[in-house]
């Protein structure tokens, strides 16, 4: 198979109602899409190329990105590789991808960081491994950004918001409970 066509059915597993990749491959891909990609390959052998596409996922993403209007949204999804009792013996990312703790709670995979506009579009997307915190990749990911930035609770930080408000973003999240509530500046027009 060529990376295209990897790459082609990872984007299309992410879209489909399939919530695990082995039933979609084994139940949707080898039935129904057989003539598609003459070329399929078995199931433990798509897994081994699997991390080949990596790169040229993360380039073809890259080449989908928006312009920056001023008002941006970020969060992080978890990636989960494999099921948690299957870590030990897990193979396919071994080294490449770890252990962390979501609010669903503990994962074995990836974090994918993503800034959108108000529109919908993405301006900025990093993939790192699960054990990494979420504020970590903020300062790299809006150097090309301007305006107001709003994230949830995860992204509090005063010198995560120092740092970006001295490149002029200014990041917008809720507060906790053990803190003060803190007025929000008049919007200037």
């Amino acid at each position: 198979m060529s990376p295209a066509e990897i790459m082609t059915l990872i984007i299309l597993f992410h879209r489909s109602h399939y919530r695990d990749f082995k039933y979609f491959y084994m139940g949707y891909v080898s039935l129904h899409l057989k003539r598609a990609f003459p070329a399929l390959l078995s199931y433990t052998r798509f897994l081994e190329v699997m991390p080949r596409v990596l790169v040229p996922l993360c380039g073809y993403f890259t080449h989908l990105k928006g312009e920056p209007t001023g008002i941006a949204f970020i969060d992080s999804n978890s990636l989960k590789v494999c099921h948690n009792l299957r870590i030990p013996r897990h193979k396919v990312f071994e080294g490449v991808a770890s252990r962390g703790k979501g609010t669903m709670g503990w994962f074995y995979g990836f974090k994918l960081h993503l800034i959108i506009n108000h529109q919908g579009d993405i301006l900025e997307a990093k993939l790192t491994p699960a054990n990494v915190d979420d504020r970590k990749p903020v300062p790299e990911m809006t150097d090309n950004l301007f305006g107001k930035l709003y994230g949830d609770k995860g992204y509090i930080r005063k010198a995560l918001a120092g740092t970006l408000f001295d490149k002029g973003v200014e990041l917008i999240t809720n507060v906790r409970k053990n803190m003060k509530a803190r007025l929000l500046p008049p919007v200037s027009g």
